[in-house]
């Protein structure tokens, strides 16, 4: 038996929490960082991915939070849209959206996006998030330095900000590379968390220092708590007067399409993973993902997706049930209450420096190799999608590749539109089999069009329709012209079909006529 009592397994699930927690913290303030969005609008996300989606969600080991993938889309848009209140708006609606696409059953939408589509565009938003995060890295002061020349560039990098941030990306290398892989320990314990606590550690002991200190404006910013009502007060509302404003209906569709899309390439993902090989219901995980989005927004957080970081942690640490993710929400929540100060001594180059190494994980070099071998009708969408995103915007970026895709279908199809077979007696006329696919389209036109054309004087030609369920008519004609070319070319035809064979008919649109069993428009 597959299903598991949530609370009959917490033995498992709060040490995997636990880990999670660790996991989620610094990529909740990291990815608000890359989003250009207040860091404590990442937390909210967290908390709600955990506590809410947790709860609706169909999954019993994925678990939910601000993703890397939509960093790129809410950066472009909280400048677009004026302000974050008018974009929380867009992800109240998005969250809409969401749920009116699990209504509809559309938990099936990511099978019909190209893989080579998807892929271009997890790896797009992989080099914005390297690319947007280089200033943070080398605490670049670019208020500072708006006037500065060239020259004067290096004046407004901070040292001290670099020092850690590279001993910060030096420790993830490492255990990525080697620790995780050799101790089991190091499986348990998350690069990410260690980075963090070391650049906390390095704050606290260069802080008097006039050339390594980290200035507080290149530190972790979130508010500080009095009491429950301040800590109520921080949350920020949407502004509901830019309702009828196009574009905040531009974002929300877009972050509804890549949420979902996200969230469901996740959901199949976590699944594989799973030990037990338990099936998450995707249209559920619509509504919880599209609920959880419509929370966040109300209350100032960013928007939601499944996470593949966070869930693969979930399944490494022996999670077993939905409560791993539920509790890790609460664990979130109780660290705002408890430990803001100690959230605020964490630099922001070292959060770039976790924010390098997911925007690497997501464009590794060798996928670029991988999908350059699967040969171009691959590739080709896969770095039209890469380019559109880096140089327009995601939306664009992705229609881009699958308009490229779509064009590459139809060239496919256009290739696979016969089957030749060509035989040679001994007085040398030749005997040609044309074998036409399933389904032959206008597409095919050009196809059959040049086949035909090429067939020597004095041959026999089969033409074979007995698998063909659904013959365009721009095709019957294509045949009915070469009946003339035919003659006057000695070439004999026979026709082959489900009601008989026919040689040299005198019209092909009669002969088809009479073939009830064969569609043709």
């Amino acid at each position: 038996m597959n299903h598991l009592h949530p609370l009959k397994n917490l033995k498992a699930d709060i040490p995997a929490s636990i880990v999670v927690f660790f996991v989620a913290l610094p990529l909740c303030l990291g990815i608000a960082l890359a989003s250009g969005a207040p860091l404590f609008s990442g937390l909210i996300a967290g908390i709600v991915g955990g506590i809410i989606v947790g709860a609706l969600s169909g999954s019993a080991i994925g678990v939910s939070g601000p993703a890397a993938g939509l960093a790129a889309i809410v950066l472009v848009a909280i400048g677009e849209l004026g302000s974050f209140e008018n974009f929380l708006l867009a992800v109240v609606l998005g969250g809409v959206i969401q749920i009116i696409f699990g209504l509809l059953k559309a938990g099936v939408i990511g099978y019909y996006f190209p893989s080579s589509v998807i892929k271009g565009m997890l790896t797009g938003i992989g080099i914005i998030i390297v690319i947007k995060q280089i200033p943070y890295f080398f605490g670049y002061d670019k208020a500072l330095a708006a006037n500065a020349s060239l020259n004067e560039m290096f004046d407004f990098i901070s040292l001290g900000s670099t020092i850690i941030a590279c001993i910060g990306l030096g420790i993830l290398v490492t255990w990525n590379v080697w620790l995780s892989k050799s101790y089991k320990i190091f499986k348990i314990i998350q690069g990410p968390v260690v980075a963090v606590s070391v650049g906390i550690v390095y704050f606290l002991l260069t802080k008097d220092n006039s050339t390594l200190a980290i200035e507080s404006s290149r530190l972790v910013s979130v508010p500080t708590p009095e009491n429950f009502s301040s800590f109520l007060g921080q949350f920020t509302s949407p502004n509901f007067n830019q309702i009828t404003n196009p574009q905040i209906w531009i974002t929300a569709f877009t972050i509804a399409l890549v949420a979902s899309l996200e969230t469901l390439l996740c959901v199949e993902a976590t699944d594989k993973l799973d030990p037990r090989k338990r099936v998450t219901p995707t249209n559920r995980e619509l509504l919880a993902q599209g609920s959880g989005n419509i929370i966040s927004g109300l209350i100032g957080g960013l928007p939601i997706t499944q996470v593949i970081v966070r869930s693969s942690a979930n399944i490494q640490s022996g999670g077993k049930t939905k409560m791993s993710a539920i509790v890790h929400g609460f664990l979130l929540l109780i660290s705002i209450l408890i430990i803001p100060e100690l959230l605020k001594m964490i630099p922001l180059s070292v959060l770039a420096a976790v924010l390098f190494v997911v925007g690497y994980k997501l464009a590794k070099p060798t996928l670029f190799v991988s999908i350059y071998r699967q040969g171009w009708k691959q590739f080709v969408p896969f770095i039209v999608t890469v380019l559109g995103i880096i140089f327009t915007d995601l939306l664009v970026g992705i229609a881009m590749g699958l308009a490229v895709g779509t064009v590459v279908i139809l060239i496919k199809s256009y290739q696979n539109s016969h089957f030749l077979h060509i035989e040679e007696d001994k007085n040398g006329s030749k005997k040609i089999k044309m074998t036409l696919a399933e389904e032959v389209t206008f597409i095919n036109k050009g196809a059959i069009l040049k086949e035909l054309e090429q067939i020597p004087a004095n041959s026999y030609l089969e033409i074979d329709v007995i698998k063909t369920k659904f013959l365009d008519y721009d095709i019957i004609e294509i045949l009915e012209d070469f009946l003339l070319k035919a003659k006057n070319r000695s070439i004999d035809i026979m026709l082959i079909s489900q009601r008989g064979n026919k040689k040299n008919p005198e019209s092909i649109i009669a002969f088809f006529k009479t073939q009830p069993k064969l569609e043709s428009k």
